[in-house]
């Protein structure tokens, strides 16, 4: 039920200090001097040889004492517990977190848990996690455990659109299937209070609607900028928009159908080599189904989401012959006490949801027959 609590007083939040564009990790020591000079940086070895040399490099030529901490690829309580230790055995004075969305989401934990300031720096623009004040754990197992609160938001966010430029474009078109989410789940959810716990204000909702107005513009071409490791406007926009706008928007604005369900969908084992935004885009499309929009409304966003290669059907999810009770697992955990759906003022049951996800899949194979759609 959304507002049980009646509350009439409108939030918005934001990380103190957003910044983006080529070869900014050149200059992190100057925006991250503020915070200390002994930093506990997380990231995993992949991304350590494609950002985190160049970093430490950099910031050491500054007098910075970097403590490099190896994340262990699970956002998990344990994983958390055992990167706190570090920070404490180092006296590390603040965090940096350098990679994807679990390992940003594991350093807000764990410079939480420190009580010290956090810096993002994501290398891929594949989740809306940086500038959010809240953490998304999983079980070591790879599934949804809960959402973890905190009382700011980070310090720093530092995107550098060259290194985001030499990932998989994959990450980025995962990035655009969470982003998706932020205006179609904010714009049902305006009676309920937002992740600050205050109703969204006006320029909460500006910011979702011009989050999708950016994708629909510049999607497909900054997909292919990112496929060619180039930085164009439209791959800096689409970063924005997946990064600031969408990171702002689902915060402030609100989550409903589309992330509920993602979370259930972490239930089904054959789903955990998808990104969390693979997830979120078919999650969007059920949104769009219990929210009864027209078909070429419905067709827009499928149209979208082929066209970067995000899937919206069971079989372009990995699990063709999923079964209705798997099926109606998701919809359970999706329905869960205390998940997103319960904000949108509407009647909301389990069976509901399991025709919302099923005709999902119905819709996304429908438009590839209707259109002839093959992919490239």
């Amino acid at each position: 039920m959304p507002n049980p609590n009646k509350v009439t007083e409108r939030l918005f939040q934001s990380p103190s200090k957003y910044i983006q564009g080529p070869y900014a990790i050149h200059n992190a020591a100057k925006y991250l001097g503020k915070l200390g000079k002994a930093p506990l940086l997380l990231c995993d070895e992949i991304v350590w040889n494609i950002a985190g040399k160049e970093l430490v490099q950099a910031l050491e030529s500054a007098g910075f004492k970097v403590y490099r901490a190896v994340f262990g690829g699970e956002a998990s309580r344990e994983e958390i517990d055992r990167l706190s230790a570090l920070g404490r055995q180092e006296t590390s004075d603040f965090v940096i977190a350098l990679g994807g969305g679990k390992t940003i989401d594991t350093a807000k934990t764990v410079a939480d848990d420190l009580s010290v300031q956090v810096a993002i720096i994501p290398t891929t623009a594949s989740t809306d996690a940086p500038c959010s004040a809240l953490s998304v754990l999983y079980r070591p197992s790879g599934e949804f455990q809960c959402y973890t609160f905190f009382d700011k938001n980070p310090n720093i966010v530092l995107v550098d659109t060259t290194v985001i430029s030499k990932a998989p474009a994959r990450f980025l078109a995962a990035g655009m299937g969470d982003a998706l989410a932020t205006n179609v789940e904010a714009r049902r959810v305006g009676n309920s209070p937002n992740f600050g716990g205050g109703l969204p204000t006006e320029v909460s909702s500006a910011i979702c609607q011009k989050c999708e107005e950016i994708l629909f513009k510049y999607g497909k071409q900054a997909y292919e900028a990112n496929k060619a490791h180039a930085v164009t406007p439209a791959l800096e926009a689409v970063v924005e928009a997946n990064t600031l706008l969408s990171g702002l928007g689902f915060e402030s604005g609100g989550l409903a159908a589309a992330h509920a369900i993602h979370d259930g969908m972490t239930a089904i084992e054959e789903l955990h080599k998808l990104l969390h935004g693979e997830k979120v885009a078919f999650g969007t499309i059920c949104q769009l189904v219990l929210d009864g929009v027209a078909t070429t409304e419905l067709d827009r966003y499928i149209e979208l989401m082929l066209s970067v290669d995000l899937p919206v059907n069971f079989e372009q999810l990995g699990i063709p012959n999923v079964k209705d009770e798997e099926l109606r697992h998701v919809a359970e955990l999706a329905c869960a006490p205390g998940e997103t759906i319960w904000n949108l003022d509407r009647v909301i049951n389990v069976d509901i949801v399991f025709g919302a996800i099923k005709a999902a899949d119905a819709a996304g194979r429908d438009y590839i027959k209707r259109h002839g759609w093959k992919k490239e």
